[in-house]
């Protein structure tokens, strides 16, 4: 079984807030100094559920990744978890891009790895969470796709999957090749091996441009950012006082009719 497996760089999740700062003119965010990125979580649940299935089935494991140069960082990491190869999508700095052109993207870099029988991703990124890209990539490529995975097994020519929903997870039969998005209920992602990390160093990672995989640079984007800002949050508090009840909530509706517009 040949399994690619997306993942992506993001802000560490566990700086706090407050750490971070917003650059209005260039529409970028600003982790704090010192403070380097990491593999999203997510995506590390989608590294675990293909290594279990090669664990369990037999199977050659690529993890693929678009960014700058330094998103090799995201797939030495995967590697060391076990992965057997990286492939950098690179992508220009000033170069914006919302979940459609990431899918597009990513799609046209499966097609030249030459497809596979299983395509992972993580349920959502720990930057923007839209959950898009997956499904996405799934459209693009005209495959099956199931979301939301916790568990899967190789029946014959076909997986039989557990997508979480809110009162359980449903049980889906779903043919390959096929794409799915893995979410934290698959399991905690095993730690790298030391003898994964030293190994992981060794290991080439193939790179591409946009125009390796022909893409202009701007040919896909659908959206612009229009304006990132840190939202201002403000309280205030009303207290009413009345005789009855009756006479609170009219006086509570009035104030919310004031302060709602339309």
């Amino acid at each position: 079984m040949n399994i690619i497996v997306c993942v992506k760089q993001v802000p560490d999740p566990e700086t706090p807030p407050s750490g971070f700062k917003v650059d209005a003119q260039a529409k970028l965010v600003i982790p704090p100094l010192g403070t380097a990125p990491v593999i999203n979580p997510f995506d590390e649940n989608a590294v675990e559920a293909a290594l279990k299935l090669r664990d369990t089935y037999g199977a050659r494991v690529t993890a693929l990744t678009m960014g700058h140069l330094d998103a090799e960082d995201v797939l030495r990491q995967a590697m060391a978890m076990g992965v057997d190869e990286g492939v950098l999508l690179q992508y220009p700095l000033t170069d914006g891009f919302d979940s459609f052109s990431t899918a597009y993207r990513l799609a046209a870099a499966i097609r030249k790895l030459g497809g596979a029988d299983l395509i992972l991703c993580g349920r959502e990124a720990a930057d923007w969470n839209s959950g898009q890209v997956g499904l996405g990539i799934a459209e693009l490529l005209g495959l099956p796709g199931v979301s939301l995975v916790k568990n899967i097994q190789l029946v014959s020519d076909k997986l039989k999957v557990e997508r979480v929903v809110p009162n359980g997870y449903e049980i889906i039969e779903v043919a390959l090749p096929a794409l799915l998005t893995i979410t934290n209920e698959v399991g905690t992602p095993r730690l790298p091996t030391v003898k994964g990390v030293l190994a992981a160093t060794k290991k080439a990672i193939t790179s591409w441009s946009m125009s390796d995989i022909g893409i202009s640079a701007d040919s896909d984007r659908r959206l612009r950012l229009v304006e990132l800002v840190i939202p201002v949050y403000q309280r205030k508090c009303h207290i009413f006082k009345a005789d009855t009840l009756e006479e609170a909530a009219v006086a509570l509706a009035k104030k919310i009719t004031e302060l709602v517009p339309g």
